[in-house]
């Protein structure tokens, strides 16, 4: 990429008083771009999906250009595709310092440099452009301007992932301090779709405190409840919520929302004796398959699965062959790791053998000491989660089935993992812990 350096730039604005020249002459010094910088961390990679298209891609943000005068400066967003801008074109302008692109912006700078989400065609469905801001004064004439560095920006153009249910991520989302710390604690609870057209639904676990909804992790559109009835206001009042789990459903149809308990686990003998040992464990959502998961290790004896950790409605399974029925027999199980998936549409289960990724470290348990780790749950194909995490300070690690022949550690401190790397720092709280196994990167997002 080329850096457009200008040491020094003079306008001289010469002002006739009275056919007179004056003092007053006003002149504008661009100063070393050196500060003129853009700010933002720049992902490795941009997933490009039709789906998400009105979602945010990415918020640029940089310091603001000196021209050595107290003067309005604006700023262009520009991209390239060739990377040295001689084919620049405008994103959009701002007198601020902050402008964001859309991932559909991003895709259409991808289909333009020939990038095809259909992986059967021969054009490669990944690329990169750049981008760079460009102050200037005036009219943006080209003596008065300075541009900042270029960055690369790498995009993957996808198909909308579906696996099959039909289902799709919304652009809609579920924030506050009963959720993510109002932003500060990770990303917004995703909404799905449903059968029914503008109606989405999340399964969430709250915090006690208070939630809104918003679209595209922005405030420019967003939901309360100002009257406490279940009818959605634009920009309106903070719902309050208590903690556990919730099944969300937003209806746009008729601008009203329910939040109702729900949860399934796994109880028995063969995990938390029954309950007495613990609550049940707790069942993920993945709306690539619309079903519910739960990575779990078990103990020789038997379990049930039940709704919101009580009975009634609790389902078993009466042959043995893999159906689930309501009140059904209680299904026996050897000592293990399992993966367990549930199908409530096709009233059928899962349970398979599987390695499973835990927590265990000093901030949790002992070292193993104090209990199992605490276990994740494969939601998606490499992609790992927990949720809620109460770590006291201390270390902790990643690792395979409560053993440690195969662990994970971050010897940088940079949120990559490493096979046997250094023990992670924790400090007390509540947190939301996610494990993408695809580029070997963790989160930990504090809730409380």
């Amino acid at each position: 990429m080329k850096n457009f350096k200008i040491l020094s730039l003079f306008l001289l604005a010469m002002i006739g008083l009275n056919s007179c020249q004056t003092d007053d002459d006003v002149v504008f010094i661009a100063q070393e771009p050196d500060g003129f910088v853009l700010t933002n961390t720049i992902l490795p990679e941009y997933i490009l999906t039709s789906s998400t298209g009105s979602n945010l891609g990415e918020r640029f943000t940089w310091n603001s250009a000196d021209f050595g005068v107290q003067t309005n400066i604006s700023y262009d967003l520009q991209r390239s595709i060739l990377g040295d801008f001689s084919d620049a074109v405008l994103v959009g302008t701002t007198s601020s310092n902050e402008i964001a692109m859309t991932i559909g912006q991003m895709m259409a700078v991808a289909t333009e440099a020939g990038l095809d989400a259909n992986p059967t065609t021969p054009a490669p469905n990944t690329g990169a452009f750049s981008v760079r801001i460009r102050a200037y004064v005036g009219d943006g004439g080209s003596a008065t301007q300075i541009f900042t560095e270029a960055k690369t920006i790498s995009v993957v153009l996808q198909e909308a992932q579906t696996g099959g249910s039909g289902i799709t991520e919304s652009t809609w989302g579920i924030v506050g301090s009963g959720y993510n710390d109002w932003g500060d604690g990770g990303p917004d609870a995703k909404f799905y779709s449903t059968s029914t057209s503008n109606v989405f639904v999340s399964y969430v676990t709250l915090l006690t405190g208070e939630i809104k909804f918003r679209e595209n992790s922005d405030w420019g559109n967003n939901f309360g409840d100002t009257g406490v009835d279940g009818i959605l206001d634009a920009g309106g009042d903070n719902i309050a919520v208590t903690q556990g789990n919730y099944k969300i459903t937003m209806n746009l149809n008729e601008n009203t929302y329910t939040i109702e308990k729900f949860s399934w686990g796994v109880v028995g003998s063969g995990y938390n004796n029954w309950g007495d040992n613990g609550p049940d464990a707790k069942f993920y959502y993945d709306y690539l398959t619309d079903t519910f998961k739960v990575g779990v290790r078990l103990i020789a004896g038997e379990i049930k699965f039940r709704k919101n950790n009580t009975w009634g409605g609790d389902l078993g399974d009466n042959g043995a062959d893999g159906t689930l029925e309501e009140g059904g027999d209680n299904i026996a199980v050897t000592a293990g790791h399992y993966a367990i998936t549930l199908d409530l549409n096709s009233n059928k289960y899962t349970i398979e053998a599987a390695d499973i990724w835990g927590m265990v470290g000093s901030g949790y348990n002992d070292w193993g000491d104090g209990g199992p780790d605490f276990a994740l749950t494969e939601v998606h194909p490499n992609i790992w989660m927990g949720d809620i995490a109460t770590f006291i300070d201390g270390e902790v690690k990643f690792r395979l089935n409560n053993s440690w022949d195969t662990n994970l550690g971050d010897d940088g401190a940079n949120g990559s993992l490493e096979a046997g790397g250094a023990n992670i720092a924790v400090v007390a709280g509540k947190y939301r812990i996610f494990m993408d196994l695809t580029d070997n990167t963790y989160k930990f997002y504090k809730l409380q």
